[in-house]
């Protein structure tokens, strides 16, 4: 798995890859991640969370949207993803976790929002792309 820090008109654009939908949700999480800090020191817990949503791009959506409330509310700074994603007949569910770097321990920039402008997700010959824009 792997992302790309993009420039974007006022914002900011992560693109990830990764051999499936999980590790391409993850990746997308690291860049998101890595916007917000370059210099992540080690330490903090595991947490793990549960998203589900109707469609891949909503799930996507609301798994960054949780990630970024995770931030605010327990003031910690998610890296370190890992999880996977499962389509049933009627939604799609993301099961994955990431270490909270407590923000007292980094220098972070704000990040205020995940959007749907220009997301894209999308199966590639070698696993999955994504596309995310976020609000800076």
């Amino acid at each position: 798995m792997s992302y790309t820090l993009r420039d974007h008109t006022a914002d900011v654009a992560v693109e990830a890859t990764g051999e499936t939908l999980g590790e391409t949700f993850a990746a997308v999480a690291e860049g998101m991640g890595a916007a917000m800090c370059e210099n992540v020191p080690e330490g903090g817990d595991r947490h793990e969370l549960s998203v589900t949503a109707g469609s891949c791009e909503a799930v996507l959506f609301d798994y960054l949207d949780q990630l970024i409330y995770e931030r605010d509310v327990c003031g910690v700074l998610p890296v370190d993803h890992a999880g996977e994603v499962v389509e049933d007949p009627n939604d799609w569910r993301f099961t994955g976790s990431y270490r909270g770097v407590p923000l007292s321990a980094v220098t972070a920039r704000d990040l205020k929002a995940v959007t749907y402008s220009e997301m894209d997700i999308s199966q590639t010959e070698d696993g999955w792309r994504a596309y995310v824009v976020f609000d800076v």
